[in-house]
């Protein structure tokens, strides 16, 4: 249960932060709304996993799940274009949350 609140965090934070894009600097007011609302959503179920999960992992693979997504989203939705140093680079990310949650001590299971 805890990783699935986890997991709606981040796609509550990729929603929030794709829309926002689209806001405009928040001057327009749909996206803007949705913006606040997904990130109010994001933050309240990423604290009710900071219940039972360390902070330090949650906040890993929050944070490392959403560059991934944010970046897939951007490349999907908004035309960004990913080189390959930024592909690479989100491996790294993507390593390092794997490492921490396989290898460490400090993590939640």
């Amino acid at each position: 249960m805890n990783y699935l609140l986890l997991a709606a965090a981040i796609v509550a934070e990729v929603i929030g932060t794709s829309f926002m894009k689209q806001s405009d600097g928040f001057s327009k007011l749909l996206p803007s709304a949705v913006t606040a609302l997904a990130y109010i959503v994001a933050f309240y179920c990423l604290s009710l996993t900071l219940k039972t999960i360390p902070t330090g992992i949650a906040y890993a693979i929050w944070s490392g799940s959403g560059i991934v997504l944010i970046a897939a989203a951007a490349w999907i939705f908004q035309g960004q274009k990913l080189d390959l140093p930024a592909m690479l680079g989100m491996a790294l990310i993507v390593a390092g949350v794997v490492v921490m949650n396989v290898f460490s001590a400090s993590s939640a299971h």
